[in-house]
């Protein structure tokens, strides 16, 4: 008899309006950016040069935006979880294998050929010192895997939070021993050193800090207020902070 009757299987998770038309919000932020850099370059130009820490050059408007993308993501993390993505390691090998076998060495050269030699050498349209700096910003968003956008795309698709969890983790950790000397050999090369100190602070602000202060406060409020409280009454607060601070952290970029 039980056998036989049929359980309802979870509604599955359905984007809103807004959700759905986020690559049309993307693209409105994008202009708004540039056509705020172009009328207001005074007050962009102070907020571009806001540190986070002195001599740091980590923007810190970007790092409190950053802070809001990452952090009501790893709320919704049961940690507890991670035991099992050792029984998928799949999708795991494939990441890092992409992220750090082959994006920076191909962003290197990619920025390479067409940046410095195209764009600057051949065509003239780049000055060499902007060429350079150009390839090794590309070097940077090649060789640093989005966190914030990883858990953002992840909870946009109903995906699996343990699972996206540990894929930024097993990132993370690498980050935390890769990316600073990774970095700093393919942007050498192409002439513009880095120093070190800035990525470091660099992989603690934007990684280290929101996923700890995430991990912390879910476990202490759920031990003190139970997890009804916080998955009814909590977590719904946070719902469009990270999309906002998405589409904010676009418009400051573009306009920067």
């Amino acid at each position: 008899m039980d056998a036989a009757v049929a359980i309802s299987p979870l509604p599955a998770k359905r984007l809103d309006l807004f959700e759905r038309y986020l690559s049309l919000w993307v693209l409105v932020c994008m202009v708004a950016g540039i056509l705020v850099g172009k009328s207001a370059p005074e007050t962009i130009d102070r907020l571009s040069h806001w540190e986070f820490l002195s001599g740091s050059q980590v923007n810190a408007p970007i790092a409190i935006l950053i802070w809001l993308m990452i952090y009501p993501m790893v709320l919704k993390i049961d940690f507890g979880g991670l035991k099992g993505v050792a029984q998928r390691p799949k999708g795991l090998f494939v990441t890092l294998f992409v992220n750090w076998l082959i994006k920076p060495f191909s962003m290197a050269f990619l920025g390479w050929l067409f940046v410095q030699v195209l764009f600057s050498h051949a065509l003239g349209w780049i000055d060499p010192e902007t060429a350079r700096n150009y390839t090794a910003g590309l070097i940077i968003l090649a060789a640093a895997p989005c966190t914030a956008m990883v858990f953002v795309w992840s909870y946009l698709t109903d995906g699996d939070g343990p699972y996206t969890l540990a894929q930024v983790a097993m990132n993370d950790l690498i980050m935390i021993f890769a990316f600073a000397p990774i970095v700093a050999i393919l942007a050498g090369v192409n002439g513009v050193p880095i120093p070190f100190k800035v990525l470091l602070v660099s992989v603690l602000v934007f990684i280290v800090i929101p996923l700890l202060a995430g991990w912390l406060s879910r476990a202490f409020l759920i031990r003190k207020k139970g997890r009804v409280w916080f998955e009814r009454q909590f977590l719904p607060f946070f719902r469009p902070v990270t999309i906002v601070a998405l589409l904010v952290t676009l418009i400051l970029i573009f306009a920067f």
